[in-house]
Parts: C-alpha cells; sequence; structure tokens
C-alpha cells in the first residue's frame, strides 16, 4: 500500500484500454464519483452482454472476508483478475491479452518497474495488486451514525435513533452488524476467503417471491453445489446503503422503503408499520459517510501511435 502503487492502481482503474473493446473501465460500473455502482439492474461489459447481477459498490469493500454476491472469490486480488477476463465486464480473452496490451504502453512498462522494484514487473499478478491497491482506499468514514457512537448525541435526529433501535428489536442486527454492518470483517471471527452468509429469501411464499424474482437465482449453490447453500448470498453492506439503489443481487427492488419492507418479510417473516420504515429509513441514510475527493489521473500515453482496438 505505497502511495505510488496506489496511484498506479488508480491509473488502471480508470483506464478503459483495460478492456477488449477499449470502451468500458472499472469505473463505468463501479462508479467512484458516485455510490460505488451504477445505478443499473445489471450492469453491460465491454463485449456488450449483460451480467446476471448487479454491481455492488466497491466503497468500503476492504472491510469484507470474500468477494462477490456468492463469494466464490476469496480476497480482492482474485476477485479483480476474475472480472478482468469476464465476458460480462472487461472481456478480455485472457490473462496474457491483459499483459500484452499494458505492455504496449511505455509509462505502464516504466510505473510498474517502479512500483514493484523488478525488471519485468508488468504481469497480471501485479495488475491486480495495484488495482486491489487503489480499491482499499475506497472508504467512507464518519457517517453521522459514527459522530453520534463517538459521542456527538447531536449528529443524528431522534428518528435515526428511534430507526436504530426498531433495527435491532425487528432483527435486522443479528446480520448487518460490526464496522461495515455485514458480519464479521477480517481478523475476528472469520478470516479472508471466510464467508458470512444469509438464505434470501429465508421465509418462502411472500408475494415478494414473484414480484422481485426472489428466488430465480440459487446464489452460492451455483459455486459450490452443495443442496445447503441454494439462495445463499454473502451478507452486504449497509453503509452508504441509501445511495446504491437499486437493491438486491438482481437490482429488481428500485427504493430503499420497498427493499426494508422486502426484507423484513423475506427474512424476519415480519410486516413492519409505516413509522418502523420511516425511521429504519432515516437510521440507514445515517449510514453514509464522508467520501474522500476522486480525482480522474493522467493515464499514460502512446507518442505517435495507438493500440489497435477491435
Amino acid at each position: 500500500m505505497t502511495p505510488a502503487k496506489i496511484e498506479l492502481g488508480k491509473q488502471l482503474y480508470f483506464d478503459a484500454r483495460l478492456s477488449f473493446t477499449g470502451t468500458v473501465s472499472c469505473n463505468s460500473c463501479h462508479n467512484v464519483m458516485a455510490g460505488g455502482e451504477d445505478g443499473r439492474a445489471v450492469s453491460v461489459g465491454a463485449l456488450g452482454k449483460a451480467g446476471k447481477r448487479s454491481a455492488p459498490t466497491l466503497w468500503n469493500v476492504a472491510y469484507q472476508t470474500v468477494y462477490f454476491w456468492d463469494g466464490r472469490a476469496p480476497d480482492l486480488k482474485s476477485a479483480i483478475k476474475e472480472q478482468l477476463i469476464s465476458p460480462t465486464e472487461m472481456g478480455m480473452p485472457a490473462e496474457a491479452s491483459v499483459t500484452d496490451r499494458l505492455s504496449l504502453i511505455p509509462g505502464y512498462r516504466d510505473q510498474f518497474e517502479h512500483v514493484f522494484r523488478k525488471s519485468g514487473s508488468l504481469n497480471y499478478d501485479n495488475i491486480a495488486r495495484a488495482l486491489a491497491a487503489y480499491i482499499r482506499t475506497l472508504v467512507t468514514p464518519n457517517s453521522a451514525f459514527d459522530r453520534y457512537l463517538d459521542g456527538n448525541k447531536k449528529a443524528v435526529s431522534s428518528s435515526v435513533i428511534n430507526g436504530h433501535h426498531e433495527f435491532i428489536e425487528v432483527g435486522c442486527a443479528s446480520c448487518h452488524f460490526w464496522v461495515n454492518f455485514s458480519g464479521p470483517v477480517p481478523g475476528l471471527a472469520f478470516q479472508m476467503g471466510e464467508g458470512f452468509y444469509e438464505l434470501f429469501p429465508n421465509f418462502q411464499g411472500s408475494k415478494y417471491d414473484k414480484m422481485y424474482k426472489l428466488k430465480d437465482d440459487l446464489g452460492r449453490y451455483l459455486v459450490t453445489k452443495e443442496k445447503i447453500h441454494k439462495r445463499m448470498w454473502r451478507v452486504q453492506t449497509l453503509r452508504n446503503v441509501a445511495i446504491t439503489a437499486p437493491y438486491f443481487h438482481n437490482g429488481e427492488v428500485k427504493t430503499l422503503e420497498v427493499a426494508v419492507r422486502v426484507m423484513a418479510k423475506t427474512q424476519l417473516d415480519k410486516e413492519l408499520t409505516d413509522q418502523q420504515v420511516n425511521d429504519i429509513i432515516s437510521f440507514l441514510n445515517s449510514l453514509t459517510g464522508e467520501f474522500p475527493e476522486q480525482r480522474m489521473p493522467r493515464l499514460p500515453a502512446m507518442p505517435n501511435k495507438t493500440i489497435r482496438m477491435p
């Protein structure tokens, strides 16, 4: 996590040349100028193919122990490596295609050798390392609720305090707890690669199952093929949840109000009053943190020529 490595990762993050067609950057689907996602139900990658699941926010992912909705990546570097060659994301045909592309850019060759202090450092593993270094800086501390917990009792309204009480009493906090409101962080109950999952929907048969296609995707089962993992999902962070609509793995729910009602019914078998929903929404809004300014980086050029894109 050196400044030079972070800056290199930032350049790569905003560089569309990392995609097969040169049209999509990491920021296209995970927009860090906003909530860290793209506001779409599912994203469309460089090859024009839509993904099957909603692009999650990248803010605060440094606190996760596994990655993707189904937890199939045990660490951030592994997740990045998969995304670069995914046909629904960056669309590169192979790992070598990524390194070959960047090797054509003199500035990147020089930077990799400077950052990793070794000749021939521009390789797939180091590309992922640099990107991961930048992404780990994407944290949003000092939300209103954080300030409240730090002792500033004027940081939140009575509605937020009531909402936090309801959040606990209804049962939401049984899954959404600790620093990221998504379960244990690395080094506590779980180590990296160990995921915190929940069945969704837990209570089946509500009107929401069909309305929002909640049972169509079998979740972690598609990774492990174990029946116990059918419709199991990594518990998502609630930090900045107010600005990361649409909601759930398929992006079918457009508003936070509906998402709260769906979660109460499908996970806890409870129907909430309008007042409970409004207070919980107030609490969730208080989890929006302070976003560090992101300035677009200057990308290394190719003097007198260009990379031929397909």
